[in-house]
């Protein structure tokens, strides 16, 4: 009888070790890095190539707004800028009608000059030429100085006509819906004919090649992790074995928090915790929300 017991006893107690050993170290659900794309522009939907599914590269066009509008806009900024440079004086033109009066001056200048050497011509005749030459000097800064200030305006005129061109190409560029990361289309909210606003979600994707297990620990356990760390990662299978995959802790909490509700049993859930991410690349075995184990490597 008492082999018996010693037994039992002994059976209960390699049982309790084993599940110890077997036990892991924090528990969790994998998650990923989802993002929401959104309309840029407000118009209808005419094209949108999105499937849920569907894998997307980045940078890829997916879809277009209506631009209708836009294009509008701009072939009227255009007409008005085009408008207004046809206004700007021609400076080089106008001038040269001065200069060639100032230079036929200065030979008339000249010839008096020879003239008043011979004493074939008077004192007051050459006062008189250089009075001409210096009001058509004047004239022409004058008129330089006129024509600047025209060109000047104009060109200040047209410069905030040409920023609202570069602000309508702008607006143009944002009608084309750009798909930004590498992912997976999680969700598609709207088809192709709808009316959008700016703002307004159009799908949601998430890079599934990268996932994540959010696990929670307890304060006993924080010295025995650290970002970088290499730790194991376990996923039920349908035989009831645990699939090993390799993972990394990316980002542990600096604040404490209960547990939540999803995690654990009731008594549990009232623990002060701290979650941590492990990082996991995916051999498409993991989907987000999967429950997962992780266990600190030795």
């Amino acid at each position: 009888m008492k082999t018996t017991i010693a037994a039992v006893l002994s059976l209960a107690f390699l049982a309790a070790c084993s599940s110890k050993e077997n036990g892991a170290d924090a528990y969790g659900n994998f998650e990923s890095t989802e993002v929401i794309v959104s309309a840029e522009a407000t118009g209808r939907l005419l094209r949108f190539d999105v499937e849920e599914g569907q894998v997307l590269a980045e940078n890829t066009v997916v879809g277009g707004i209506d631009s209708t509008q836009l294009h509008l806009r701009k072939a009227q900024l255009g007409a008005n800028i085009k408008a207004v440079k046809s206004r700007v004086p021609e400076v080089n033109p106008q001038l040269a009608v001065i200069r060639q009066q100032i230079a036929t001056q200065q030979k008339e200048k000249a010839r008096i000059e020879n003239l008043l050497k011979a004493n074939a011509a008077t004192p007051k005749q050459l006062d008189d030429i250089n009075g001409a030459i210096a009001l058509l000097e004047k004239q022409y800064s004058s008129t330089a100085s006129t024509l600047n200030t025209q060109v000047t305006g104009l060109s200040t005129e047209t410069q905030p006509l040409e920023f609202q061109v570069e602000q309508v190409k702008d607006q143009l560029a944002q009608t084309r819906v750009l798909n930004p990361v590498n992912g997976t289309v999680l969700v598609k909210y709207v088809e192709t004919g709808e009316v959008v606003n700016y703002g307004k979600p159009l799908y949601k994707l998430a890079d599934l090649r990268t996932m994540y297990l959010r696990a929670y620990i307890g304060g006993d356990q924080l010295s025995a992790v650290k970002t970088g760390q290499q730790v194991n990662v376990g996923i039920d299978q349908p035989d009831g074995s645990v699939k090993q995959l390799k993972g990394e802790i990316s980002w542990i909490s600096p604040e404490a928090e209960f547990t939540p509700k999803t995690v654990q049993t009731r008594d549990e859930r009232v623990r002060q915790v701290y979650a941590l991410k492990v990082r996991v690349q995916n051999d498409g075995s993991l989907k987000i929300g999967m429950p997962g184990e992780m266990r600190i490597t030795k």
